[in-house]
């Protein structure tokens, strides 16, 4: 089911030309395999990396897909626009994704922007009139009368999918439908204890004989979040490979040792379920996933657990001790030793700790720390001494490995650049200013590190929208400012080629969006939207359209419908057409709904496009499209279309799609791999949170420095690429 999900997601995305699998998981492809790709490596250099102690981790034990894997996104033939593919750690050309173009940030970033659960759930069912997204007045419905009702969740989905679990063996089937009772969740009594016991049903898959079916397991009892203290003792024991605790205190028949695969699975389970656990809890996870790095997991011969314990420790955010963020720290010497993580502080002096031990962990593992770091500084105030105290501290770590005399590995620049983008802001305090300079040289610092170059990018035009504390909090953009940011990036767009010009128009729309999200009153730059209209209307390769299409969308460039409306009439590619519309989707443009509906009714048989042009109609609020599709699910023969369909009827189905996917779900007349992705949509249509689940892992992270457990294109059996 793991390569199942894997189909799902890798259309959702509308730029993976999916090839045909032979089996699946329910996900989405987005990243790289556990290889290092072109231009990884030592130095600034852009030669290969080698995968030093980090070697390739085992395949699963599970049946691989008979056919090869993806071609490059968004290529016709699998030849990318503007590059070439990238290379394997020996040097040798490989067919594999070329990560250099942007449709995989997108890939891995889109879901904040999307937000489609929004979209479907908050709104009246009217299909493109006004009172659709009025939202007041006597002719709007109540808000969430699309989502299905607790009642109908509870009586009808839950039960189908408990059925399945029963009595189904089939690993597409059984993988679904575990992961959608995660989704969904427990529903709690007024004490807030768990009532439905969907644990119940999960954890007797943890031993099962197939490798896909076992791993997911643990995943799915971090996904559902229960605050039993079973669940915790559960994965704790995976991840310490503690099979007689699972078999003594819980019936978890595990005879043999757990596999890394499934352990590091379990970590990324533990991260998820401390995302949301109270504080004592919180502290208890963190500690195992502590102890396993500082021990075992760091001299695996794979990375997978190591990686997957530091990314969860980033997730799980411990209380703030104030006299601790105090402590000075000295950026050109090692943080001091942590004995026992007790605070924020503590968590991110020990992060620290692993990404200054340059002898004792591998560079790939290491690639990993910025972000962990990130993440637990991002919520903390920016008036806060203590906080800008650690802040100051990393950023200037990070900036140290942002240069063109770093001895850091590309992989790890590459990670310096993308967290620099979430500690900095646009005010004119010191710190800031030096963050958004050391962005900007590296388009020239780091020239040979195409990802860092690229990631840079992104990063100025995110730290530079988002309000500072300081005396200017929109220094960043303020034309006053002789270095603004967003004359650097329009001067650099305008002289930008290659592969690197679309990554700077995302750019340019990341910085806009963020401006008008972030600042009342503050609008769209002119200069900006005419400079990508211009380039979207002059653009003849498909990856070109796509980005501008995508950058336009995501600032919400509605002035520029006529240029979008025009290329979609004008061009044939299936991807272009694909990021056209979501463009038109994410602007809100309703005019286009009919048009993008007859783009639909073309597409059974082309899965990238009709995913996209679906997730387009319902940001746009067309709820016929789900009559639509469930006649052509009943129809669909292959899993590359049963992957579109099913995904996209869980994207932008509502309560008239549940009755439908069950009867597929129940039907044995159907293919498993059918009847699989029925159970992946009932998950999605019914999920218990707005935003997918691994968006909490995806958004803003390194998939340049990814190990096989994290993302896998070939075979899809990564944690993100599960829907």
């Amino acid at each position: 089911m793991k390569k199942l999900l894997f189909a799902a997601a890798l259309i959702a995305g509308g730029a993976v030309l999916l090839q045909d699998l032979s089996s699946g998981h329910g996900g989405t492809y987005r990243g790289p395999g556990d290889t290092v790709p072109a231009g990884g490596g030592g130095g600034g250099g852009g030669g290969p990396s080698s995968p030093g102690s980090g070697g390739a981790p085992g395949a699963p034990s599970g049946p691989g897909p008979s056919s090869p894997g993806p071609v490059s996104p968004g290529s016709p033939g699998g030849t990318p626009s503007g590059g070439g593919g990238p290379t394997s750690p020996g040097g040798n050309t490989d067919t594999g994704p070329d990560l250099t173009i942007w449709d995989y940030w997108w890939g891995f970033n889109r879901e904040p922007y999307i937000n489609l659960k929004s979209h479907i759930h908050s709104e009246s069912t009217s299909t493109g009139s006004d009172e659709f997204f009025i939202g007041q007045g006597e002719k709007t419905q109540a808000r969430d009368t699309l989502r299905p009702s607790e009642t109908t969740i509870r009586s009808v989905i839950v039960p189908a999918l408990k059925e399945a679990l029963k009595t189904e063996k089939n690993n597409h089937i059984v993988t679904g439908a575990m992961m959608a009772l995660a989704k969904i969740g427990d529903q709690k009594d007024e004490s807030g204890k768990a009532i439905d016991g969907f644990s119940e049903y999960i954890k007797p898959f943890l031993a099962d004989s197939n490798q896909e079916i076992k791993e997911t397991a643990g995943l799915a009892l971090g996904i559902l979040a229960s605050d039993d203290p079973a669940n915790l003792e559960i994965l704790t024991a995976l991840v310490n490979d503690k099979a007689e605790i699972l078999r003594n205190n819980h019936k978890v028949q595990i005879t043999e040792r757990i596999t890394d695969r499934s352990r590091a699975f379990a970590a990324y389970g533990l991260g998820l379920l401390g995302y949301k656990a109270k504080d004592e809890t919180r502290k208890q996870i963190v500690d195992t996933l502590v102890k396993l790095v500082d021990g075992e997991a760091r001299k695996m011969g794979t990375r997978d657990l190591a990686v997957a314990c530091i990314s969860s420790v980033g997730l799980i955010a411990l209380p703030v001790d104030e006299a601790a963020m105090a402590t000075p720290l000295d950026p050109k010497k090692d943080p001091p030793k942590v004995t026992e993580i007790k605070s924020r502080f503590d968590q991110i002096v020990w992060l620290m700790g692993l990404f200054k031990d340059e002898q004792g962990l591998n560079f790939l593992v290491r690639a990993h720390v910025p972000q962990a770091v990130a993440r637990l500084l991002s919520d903390l105030p920016a008036d806060s001494a203590g906080a800008n105290n650690l802040r100051n501290y990393a950023a200037a770590v990070f900036m140290e490995d942002v240069r063109k005399l770093s001895k850091a590995k590309n992989e790890v620049q590459a990670s310096c650049a993308i967290a620099l983008g979430q500690l900095g802001d646009a005010d004119d305090q010191p710190l800031d200013v030096a963050i958004r300079k050391s962005l900007m040289e590296a388009k020239d610092e780091l020239a040979s590190n195409v990802m860092a170059k690229h990631f840079a990018a992104i990063a100025l035009a995110q730290c530079s929208s988002r309000p500072g504390t300081g005396a200017n909090p929109m220094f960043a953009v303020d034309p006053k400012n002789k270095d603004n940011s967003r004359k650097y990036l329009l001067e650099t767009f305008a002289k930008a080629k290659g592969v690197y010009r679309p990554w700077v128009a995302l750019a340019l729309g990341v910085l806009e969006r963020g401006v008008t999200d972030n600042n009342k009153g503050l609008l769209v730059s002119p200069d900006t939207a005419s400079a990508l209209r211009g380039a979207l209307g002059d653009a003849k390769a498909s990856q070109d359209v796509g980005a501008y299409a995508i950058a336009m969308g995501i600032m919400r460039d509605s002035g520029g419908k006529d240029v979008l409306i025009d290329k979609l009439d004008k061009t044939s590619e299936d991807s272009a057409k694909g990021f056209l519309s979501i463009g038109l989707g994410l602007i809100n443009d309703r005019e286009s709904i009919e048009r993008i509906q007859a783009i639909v009714k073309k597409s059974q048989y082309r899965p990238d496009l009709l995913k996209s042009a679906a997730i387009a109609l319902g940001m746009l609020g067309d709820k016929e499209l789900v009559k639509e599709l469930i006649a052509m699910l009943e129809n669909a023969t292959g899993m590359a279309p049963q992957a579109a369909i099913s995904s996209a009827l869980g994207f932008i189905g509502d309560k008239n799609s549940v009755d439908p996917l069950i009867a597929m779900l129940k039907d044995k007349q159907k293919t498993e791999s059918a009847r699989g992705f029925a159970a992946v949509a009932l998950g999605i249509v019914a999920d218990k949170e707005d935003l997918p689940w691994n968006a909490k892992i995806s958004v803003n992270i390194n998939y340049f420095a990814n190990t096989a457990s994290l993302t896998s294109p070939a075979q899809g059996t990564g944690i993100l690429d599960i829907l």
